[in-house]
């Protein structure tokens, strides 16, 4: 007899839709959660406490990773992030980190689910067709944008693509007036201007505030549940039904499996550091792509010597980050009446604009029709701490006495910064994937995940195309000193891939269903699960993939 019908390792985007549905369909639902259960009210705005320590994360001294990164000489070196400070671990809590994101939400297009089929190959890269289609996930796109919460509106252009429902369910979050001057200047350029879709509630809804507007948002956990975070707009109802149980302070650190191959138990330390079991019909790992893997990796048996689900040696294989860059401009006050640099100094409110014109790019000078991306514009968050502390820095070095002082003054005082992030595809490669150390181990005395983080000079060459477009797109709104950058190094938020789904058991890890083809109880609902990861931010897909596969488990359930 087992304990429960569904046992989720992990609590975010990959496992709330899982409990949501499974336990309002009363099927008994356990999550293993390793951090700790915050609600919305001890959720805090302290730049310190949110972005300058770990306290929604793990301390490097406990749970550290290993990164193994290439040197001048294209040789790989390995560095733990205890001594780097490179963290790779983005919310160690119920609801994961889903309770820091910005919200961001643009779903993927019909040809990132065929990005082989459509684009062509390219040497060095592990690039394949998804197994299912947009079609198969629109509908549960939409089914986020309902039960998550989605504020937006929808303005057709060149690359939208197709919807089920007109609209979003919600009106937009109120707007910073710097967002028509960003309207005017995209008009000037023949440039489709759009209203970003977000996962904050515009409007009171599901027992839940609207946004209070605190110019606190991303990488700070939500005070008002207005954001859609898996812990505010999934568990906290999954709780209500009476079917789900969370356990937080359970850090799992093996799932059993016996000659069968089947997985017969998870093993977990509870917050006192006892060893605990239990027992399920069905297995959810989604406790982020780099820890599925790791997990998977550590849990050896007898028909799996080398890991679970990972008799091809495939689980931990084509990671994928985001690729792209950033880049901004000054506005300054001078250049601008008073009635104009009131509106510039108002805080809180969003800029929500975004550029889809380069999503596909088709361009001569690029070489060629290949897949671009998007772009995201928008006001620094707050954080004065960490703005203060890079102005320390000048061409020469260290910068400080009334030098310093001046450019504290200018900068908070002159002028406002106004910014873009670029996302395009990250190229899963042979360099990029996750193992286990054979040295490290964290506080429990299991090996750590060792990251390897290599990248296809392909990613370099899409973001600094679509950082030029970008920067011209400042110049026109009269910005002064614009820059971008565009590197290799990861964003260590956006993270997918390791057990990449596919119809052949040879060369993907998981079926069409995010069953692992090895493990007959086995589903991976992280982002784990992508093969490619579009030109947007994950969060959407996962959510809108966990969606599906509740619904495959609740048809084999019953």
């Amino acid at each position: 007899m087992n304990d429960f019908d569904i046992c989720i390792i992990g609590s975010g985007a990959g496992a709330g839709p899982i409990a949501y549905e499974l336990s309002l369909a009363k099927k008994q639902v356990l999550v293993l959660e390793k951090g700790p259960w915050f609600t919305d009210k001890e959720f805090t705005k302290d730049e310190i406490t949110a972005t300058r320590r770990s306290f929604y994360t793990p301390n490097l001294m406990d749970e550290p990773q290993v990164l193994e990164q290439q040197n001048e000489n294209g040789q790989w070196e390995s560095e733990s992030n205890y001594d780097s400070g490179y963290d790779f671990w983005n919310g160690s809590l119920v609801g994961g980190s889903s309770n820091f994101m910005s919200g961001f939400f643009h779903r993927m297009k019909p040809e990132d689910f065929r990005l082989l089929s459509e684009f062509g190959p390219i040497e060095g890269a592990n690039i394949v067709d998804w197994p299912i289609t947009y079609d198969d996930l629109e509908p549960y796109y939409a089914k986020v944008e309902s039960v998550v919460g989605v504020s937006g509106r929808i303005i057709d252009h060149p690359n939208q693509e197709p919807r089920s429902t007109k609209d979003f369910p919600f009106p937009p979050t109120q707007e910073h007036p710097i967002s028509q001057w960003f309207d005017k200047a995209c008009s000037k350029m023949g440039l489709y201007s759009l209203p970003v879709p977000r996962a904050i509630l515009s409007q009171p809804a599901m027992d839940r505030f609207s946004c209070a507007y605190t110019n606190y948002c991303g990488s700070y956990g939500c005070t008002t549940g207005a954001k859609g975070s898996a812990r505010a707009a999934l568990l906290n109802h999954a709780i209500k039904t009476g079917y789900c149980e969370i356990r937080p302070h359970s850090k799992v650190y093996q799932l059993e499996n016996g000659r069968d191959g089947s997985i017969s138990a998870v093993h977990y330390f509870d917050k006192q550091g006892n060893k605990k079991k239990v027992t399920a019909k069905i297995y959810i790992t989604a406790c982020s792509a780099i820890e599925s893997a790791r997990l998977l990796l550590l849990s050896t048996g007898p028909k799996h010597p080398n890991g679970l689900a990972n008799s091809n040696n495939l689980v931990g294989k084509n990671l994928i980050f985001s690729a792209g860059g950033s880049g901004g401009g000054d506005l300054l006050y001078s250049d601008h009446s008073e009635d104009e640099i009131a509106n510039m100094k108002i805080r809180g409110l969003f800029v929500n604009r975004a550029l889809h014109d380069y999503y596909f790019i088709n361009d001569k000078t690029f070489g060629g029709r290949a897949k671009g991306g998007i772009v995201e514009f928008m006001f620094r968050h707050a954080n004065p701490i960490a703005r203060a502390n890079a102005l320390k820095w000048g061409a020469e070095g260290l910068v400080w006495g009334k030098p310093l002082k001046r450019k504290l003054e200018s900068y908070f005082t002159e002028s406002r910064h106004f910014r873009f992030e670029i996302f395009n595809d990250w190229l899963p490669t042979d360099n990029c994937f996750v193992s286990l150390d054979g040295k490290v181990k964290d506080k429990w005395g299991t090996p750590v995940a060792k990251i390897r983080l290599g990248y296809h000079e392909h990613d370099l060459k899409v973001g600094r195309y679509i950082a030029e477009k970008s920067e011209a797109v400042l110049r026109q709104m009269g910005a002064k000193q614009v820059y971008s950058s565009v590197s290799g190094d990861p964003p260590s938020n956006l993270t997918a891939g390791g057990c990449r789904f596919g119809n052949d058991p040879q060369t993907s890890v998981l079926n069409a269903d995010c069953r692992a083809h090895d493990v007959e109880n086995l589903y991976v609902t992280d982002g784990s699960f992508m093969p490619t990861g579009g030109s947007v931010p994950y969060t959407w897909t996962i959510y809108a993939n966990s969606f599906r596969v509740a619904d495959k488990i609740k048809a084999r359930l019953s």
